[in-house]
């Protein structure tokens, strides 16, 4: 049996409902299963973890940031393998006729279930005697499902379309747009964050599986022959939680030894898997509920040459919360050889050289009595193609929307010496890709505590993700207190720090809402303060209290978010 976490599912999502975390989704009808809105906290939150994200790639790595469309044509689907690949097995009840995802039914007999067969599947169902959890009945035989929601472009069926499973395949077919933007070289890493789609089979796990998601993705081009990055002497030495897929079991070691053991592939690879590791412990994820678990060869996805999970322990069991893929030169290959475009980099020699090239030639005598019209688009599309589009002899070019398989008839294969100042290679690319709404909850989750001496909940949150930094409370509201608590929380709160006033109920009582809602410190003007213009200032996780000046409250939260100690006012 896998291990769960202590905190209850239940009571947490309780207290994310009532406090404007997340709520579910269309409630006043009934609700839809895998999908949640997120409230005021919510949204704060949410908002806190992106801008921490984006700190690390847009501001530290130098990434560039770009925002697609959400609808994308069937072709760039059809390239990417997600109408060929992307899917999940399916089982029926045999009596009800209730859907099921069929792995998730043995995950109580499985460390690893979506590895397993739709055969092995169907023998588990009979070996541990799995039935239907609504009616008892028996399970059917495991089809594929894929996952994709199918829509129209325009009216009728003018062209099909499908809302994206991720966010990458925008970054990839910008490809040629963004390589040009940045001059043309490498490596060149885009990030970019939004909604994607997935109509999950049966979600039944509150926010790990929705069908409408928030990603935080990042695509990292580089030259395949040159798998090193700069940054990586500075955290060479720092250590990782590591499940090779050659051993299955947990090693500590660090950065370095998994790369020169062979454990982590390349150098760039392990950075970001560490990269990771810095941004999850930085929004608060317990680094002992932490661990990177390398994907088995059975598991890879159709795109990924290697891939390393992070993931999380949660009431749930252990869960991913970010992927961190090699995925080769898959995506830009496959939209080359499918859009006919040339997704290639131009490596520069030191000095210009004699090489002998292999080139695909289109045979136009050929071409022009079969396709006419398009004969000259076909030709130019096959003159644009890698060697690497042959596929058993025989070619595919897209034009005009139109898929066509070509015959070696219709081309040939030509080697002639040429002098060349460089090459063309495609470039490979690493994929950091981060389920936000899973990050989300694994931050309230591992925040979350129940005070049993206070007998309420108090969420543990970093003070950076915090969607409250500090409250902000009069004694009481009369006697000039609530005006000079006014002045103060006007001076504190801005657009980076969120302060909350509140005026209404015991201090005891306020203290207990702001800790509830994760709120790092709290303010509070007293009658002293009248006359001496100090505020006490209180710690959310060690309940000390220390008198300030009011005059120096915006400068002390700063100070505090910058990460000064309490214990150092």
């Amino acid at each position: 049996m896998i291990p769960v976490a202590d905190n209850s599912s239940n009571d947490l999502m309780s207290v994310c409902k009532r406090r404007g975390f997340i709520w579910p989704s269309f409630e006043m009808y009934g609700g839809v299963a895998g999908m949640y809105d997120y409230g005021p906290l919510g949204c704060a939150l949410k908002n806190n973890i992106v801008e921490m994200w984006r700190s690390i790639y847009k501001g530290r790595e130098g990434f560039v940031e770009i925002d697609s469309d959400t609808v994308n044509p069937r072709e760039v689907f059809k390239a990417s393998g997600h109408l060929d690949n992307f899917a999940d097995l399916i089982t029926y009840c045999q009596k009800c006729q209730a859907p099921y995802r069929a792995d998730h039914m043995v995950k109580d007999y499985y460390d690893n279930p979506d590895v397993l067969t739709p055969k092995q599947l169907e023998e588990a169902f009979v070996k541990y005697k799995i039935k239907c959890p609504a009616c008892g009945g028996d399970l059917g035989p495991v089809d594929e499902f894929n996952l994709m929601f199918r829509t129209n472009i325009g009216p009728g069926n003018a062209r099909v379309g499908y809302m994206r499973p991720e966010t990458a395949q925008g970054i990839f077919v910008n490809f040629s747009n963004l390589y040009r933007y940045n001059r043309e070289k490498l490596p060149m890493g885009v990030i970019q964050t939004g909604r994607s789609y997935r109509n999950e089979i049966a979600p039944r796990q509150g926010m790990i599986r929705l069908r409408e998601f928030n990603q935080m993705e990042v695509e990292l081009f580089v030259d395949p022959a040159d798998k090193d990055w700069a940054r990586f002497p500075e955290i060479e030495n720092e250590t990782l939680d590591l499940i090779p897929n050659t051993t299955l079991e947990l090693t500590t070691m660090t950065v370095k030894e998994a790369v020169e053991k062979g454990v982590i592939a390349n150098r760039v690879l392990a950075y970001f898997v560490y990269t990771t590791k810095q941004l999850l412990l930085s929004l608060g994820v317990d680094e002992k509920k932490l661990r990177f678990r390398e994907h088995e060869k059975d598991e890879m996805a159709h795109y990924a040459a290697d891939c390393w999970d992070a993931e999380a322990l949660l009431s749930y069991g252990w869960t991913e919360i970010v992927g961190i893929a090699d995925r080769g030169c898959w995506d830009l290959s496959r939209h080359a050889q499918f859009s006919g475009e040339d997704l290639s980099h131009f490596k520069k020699f030191d000095e210009p050289r004699e090489v002998e090239v292999e080139k695909i030639q289109p045979n136009s005598k050929a071409l022009g009595p079969v396709y006419k019209g398009k004969a000259k688009a076909i030709s130019d599309a096959i003159s644009a193609l890698p060697l690497s589009a042959i596929s058993d002899g025989k070619l595919k070019v897209t034009v005009d929307g139109e898929e066509i398989e070509l015959g070696s008839e219709f081309f040939q294969v030509i080697k002639r010496t040429e002098k060349v100042a460089g090459e063309r290679v495609i470039p490979h690319v690493i994929e950091p890709s981060h389920g936000l709404d899973r990050i989300f909850y694994t931050v309230l989750e591992h925040a979350y505590d129940y005070d049993e001496k206070e007998d309420y909940v108090v969420m543990h949150m970093a003070p950076a993700v915090a969607p409250i930094k500090v409250g902000v409370f009069p004694l009481m509201e009369k006697d000039g207190l609530d005006d000079m608590a006014k002045k103060i929380y006007e001076s504190v709160h801005t657009h980076r720090v969120e302060a909350y006033y509140d005026g209404s109920g015991t201090i005891g009582r306020r203290y207990a809402r702001m800790d509830e809602v994760g709120t790092p410190w709290c303010i509070t003007v007293d009658y002293d303060s009248l006359q001496d213009g100090t505020v006490t200032i209180r710690d959310r996780d060690s309940k000390e209290q220390k008198r300030i000046p009011s005059a120096d409250a915006a400068r002390i939260i700063d100070d505090l978010l910058a990460g000064k100690s309490f214990a150092d006012l």
